[in-house]
């Protein structure tokens, strides 16, 4: 086992300097920081206050345009679109550039909402110019997602894809949130999460019965589009929060 020698008098006042200077440019910066995340919240607010009841449709970055997912979400984005609804995504490539593309064919709002990340994402050509963001802190975001979305449609996608549903799904759960459609699009790729949700925590008191009617699991565009649209024929469109 290695030994390491104790330290000096004058080492251990080295470290004790180099700690606090450590420790006070954290605070500093964690004081700074306060500002950036508030421009972020600014910016969002002033641009997408004006836009009107959205829907948002996230999935995976990854999701290659050839995909049956992709042009799911393109066919979705666009009949929404003509039914008055903007379309809000992550901004990026995948299933995000799927909406977008489908929301800018179709003329309606295409909004993205894009973050800064030293790999995979950038933003697609699809966005309208006037209603591109772009973030450096992903709570940030998913909160202006949360915000501005009176609809969601989880397509296939990863960890940013669970992150997303899970946010919406936990609001909604704790009335911190409008209840609003949440839709889950592919049974199949869905299902073994939605076995999880029935023979693990239903079972075990993690949740209620009634929190499987926070969403709704469909195979078609059509399914989706009229889950949104019976929904906004019966309640009018409300902020959030």
């Amino acid at each position: 086992m290695i030994k390491f020698a104790p330290m000096t008098h004058e080492e251990e006042i080295i470290r004790r300097s180099f700690r606090r200077k450590w420790w006070n440019d954290v605070k500093t910066n964690n004081s700074w920081s306060v500002f950036k995340v508030m421009s972020e919240f600014v910016q969002s607010y002033e641009k997408l206050m004006e836009t009107g009841p959205c829907v948002a449709i996230f999935g995976s970055a990854r999701t290659d345009p050839e995909d049956k997912y992709y042009r799911a979400a393109v066919e979705i984005a666009a009949k929404l679109s003509k039914l008055g609804f903007g379309i809000i995504t992550g901004g990026g490539p995948g299933i995000m550039e799927a909406g977008n593309k489908g929301a800018k064919e179709a003329g309606g709002a295409s909004v993205g909402l894009n973050i800064n990340l030293p790999f995979e994402q950038s933003a697609n050509p699809f966005i309208d110019a006037d209603k591109l963001l772009s973030y450096d802190y992903f709570f940030v975001r998913k909160t202006i997602f949360m915000k501005y979305a009176q609809g969601y449609i989880a397509m296939p996608g990863g960890f940013g894809t669970l992150d997303e549903l899970s946010e919406a799904l936990t609001l909604i759960q704790t009335n911190k949130l409008v209840s609003f459609p949440v839709i889950l699009y592919g049974k199949d790729y869905w299902q073994g999460l939605l076995d999880w949700f029935h023979n693990v925590l239903l079972p075990n008191g993690m949740i209620s019965p009634g929190d499987f009617d926070i969403y709704k699991v469909v195979d078609t565009v059509d399914e989706a589009v009229a889950i949104i649209e019976d929904f906004y024929n019966k309640y009018a469109p409300k902020p959030n929060f």
